[in-house]
């Protein structure tokens, strides 16, 4: 019961998540549209109002975009590295079994071995105590 609602909750603040992303890049257009008609307006420049503007606002996505973004890929790239490590942790055990798996398959075959000269020992033994014994 408390996974489910555990997991209900993640997806609420996920959800919060995304739409606090989305009313920050609307309110970013926003601001830009208003400071692309203000440029527009502005004499003396070299380029276009709205060359400029359009590369300021390129910029401003760029770095808006990297600062949401940046917490999000630094997680990603330490959960890459823990699963690398998990990977090597892994083959390493898988290894480790293999080798335990080999040496106890040996010991069963020395043991079957040591059983047949066990068991054959016995029955000459019968053998020899069957040809001893008076009939």
């Amino acid at each position: 019961m408390n996974a489910v609602q555990s997991e209900k909750s993640s997806f609420e603040e996920d959800l919060a998540a995304v739409s606090e992303v989305e009313a920050g890049i609307r309110d970013y257009v926003r601001s830009d549209v208003a400071n692309l008609r203000r440029r527009a307006s502005l004499p003396n420049s070299t380029e276009t109002p709205l060359e400029s503007s359009t590369e300021a606002a390129v910029n401003n996505i760029n770095s808006f975009i990297e600062r949401v973004a940046g917490p999000s890929l630094t997680e990603i790239g330490n959960l890459i590295s823990e699963l690398g490590g998990m990977r090597q942790t892994l083959h390493a055990e898988g290894q480790r079994v293999q080798r335990e798996i080999s040496g106890y398959g040996q010991l069963n075959e020395a043991a079957k071995k040591a059983t047949r000269m066990i068991a054959d020992n016995v029955a000459e033994w019968k053998r020899a105590t069957d040809g001893v014994r008076p009939g």
